[in-house]
């Protein structure tokens, strides 16, 4: 049975979760200091104060279309409702001067608000289903920016944000055993049906099966010692492992390292989301893809494609497939670091009972991991009438699959079919990889 999330749970519980969801994004905003919340920490994307107005535009531009509301603002509902593609043409440049002030949003917010809140305790005029598949989008679209908002706030100097109560910096290092794992031939089933009446965004229908032959993978990501071995042999010098495209990239930016590195009097040291510490050596690299593809091809292995990632995740010696990467149990702490309870990666290896029926560690959680297939429909794919550039926008061919989570990962999205994509220029997200061998 594919770990789906159900369209049967009650109104009540879903709103519930809506709350929940908004509870924690309303913490994440609370991290910022005022003038933090005007900064642009990555050019690709807007000012801070957009993502404040841009969670309950969405959520307001939803409801209005199907229950038929009128506008308080209709100016708000277009300045916040989409954001930029990092590959999109030119950069914004615009001033702070030229976004509504903290407190005019906040207010906006609060109208819409209170208006969705008023219609969802209404007699819906919709059918069951619709309404439950309206409550699942404006939840999962709110924790996904709560992800967003985090490695965006991870690029802020340290003084534009209060670090809260209980944050924990990152684990120093630990030692792990990094082995190739043999993944006998057999079926991955990709996706989730229809008929199946689970929630999922148009890009993981239609379910379907794909035979995968037999491979070996990485038993863990590749860690920040394994990486530094790249750096030290001058990988990011050294023309032979990079694209034609990625080094043209490469070498405009000037980089020379990950970005989440930093050289400090000799010394290499991560920069966490509240401060920097010596690098942590058995914990997960995060780069580009383009960065992991080149890592690639000076290890002599290449990145899984998302069916073979499936296989080893989610696949069995035998017929079976799982939920979970370690069975049907639902997520706890116990199998991985997702969910937000964490604001930095952790050393691989610390959450064995994560493992797949295979072995293979950390599928899920402390990193999304990038896979080599480019982002695609998949046959019986169907835009969703209320978002219909959710996915088709990024059908491009210049966006690859990640796949698992990272420590910002909210759990409501570790099913199986869940997708998430990049393209592969771009360095901020909390995403590593692993490798495959012949």
């Amino acid at each position: 049975m594919p770990n789906t999330t159900m369209l049967s749970e009650d109104r009540p519980i879903l709103t519930a979760r809506l709350a929940d969801a908004r509870r924690r994004t309303d913490e994440l905003f609370s991290i910022l200091t005022p003038e933090g919340l005007y900064e642009r920490p990555i050019p690709e994307r807007h000012r801070l104060i957009f993502y404040l107005g841009h969670l309950e535009a969405f959520d307001w531009n939803l409801a209005r279309q199907v229950f038929g509301l009128e506008s308080p603002q209709p100016e708000y509902d277009k300045l916040f409702a989409f954001g930029i593609d990092p590959i999109g043409g030119g950069l914004p440049n615009e001033p702070k001067s030229d976004w509504p002030r903290a407190e005019t949003v906040r207010s906006y917010n609060d109208r819409v608000r209170e208006r969705i809140d008023g219609a969802l305790r209404g007699s819906a005029p919709l059918p069951r289903n619709d309404l439950d598949t309206i409550l699942h989008m404006m939840i999962e679209h709110r924790l996904m920016h709560a992800e967003t908002l985090a490695y965006l706030f991870h690029q802020l100097p340290y003084g534009a944000k209060i670090r809260p109560r209980g944050a924990i910096p990152p684990s120093p290092s630990g030692t792990i055993d990094v082995r190739p794992v043999s993944i006998p031939a057999g079926i991955a089933t990709l996706g989730q049906a229809r008929k199946d009446g689970g929630f999922g965004w148009d890009n993981e229908f239609e379910a379907h099966r794909v035979e995968v032959p037999p491979f070996s993978i990485d038993s863990h990501k590749v860690s920040n010692r394994r990486y530094l071995e790249f750096v030290q042999d001058r990988g990011y010098e050294d023309r032979r492992h990079w694209s034609d495209a990625a080094w043209e990239w490469k070498e405009r930016e000037g980089f020379r390292h990950p970005p989440f590195w930093r050289e400090r009097d000799g010394a290499w040291v991560y920069s966490g989301m509240f401060e920097e510490v010596p690098l942590p050596l058995d914990a997960p690299v995060y780069v580009s893809h383009a960065e992991a593809s080149a890592f690639a091809h000076w290890a002599g292995g290449a990145l899984p494609t998302e069916a073979q990632y499936h296989r080893a995740a989610f696949g069995t010696p035998g017929v079976a497939e799982r939920e979970y990467p370690w069975g049907s149990e639902a997520p706890s702490a116990r199998h991985g670091n997702f969910d937000m309870r964490l604001w930095d990666p952790t050393p691989l290896g610390a959450f064995p009972e994560g493992a797949s029926a295979f072995g293979v560690q950390e599928l899920l959680g402390n990193g999304w991991e990038w896979t080599s297939s480019v982002f695609e429909p998949f046959e019986g794919f169907r835009a969703h009438p209320l978002y219909e550039g959710y996915s088709a926008n990024f059908f491009d061919g210049q966006h690859y699959v990640q796949k698992g989570a990272s420590p910002r990962t909210a759990a409501c999205m570790l099913r199986r079919s869940f997708r998430n994509w990049f393209q592969p220029h771009y360095r901020y997200v909390y995403a590593g990889f692993r490798l495959v061998h012949p």
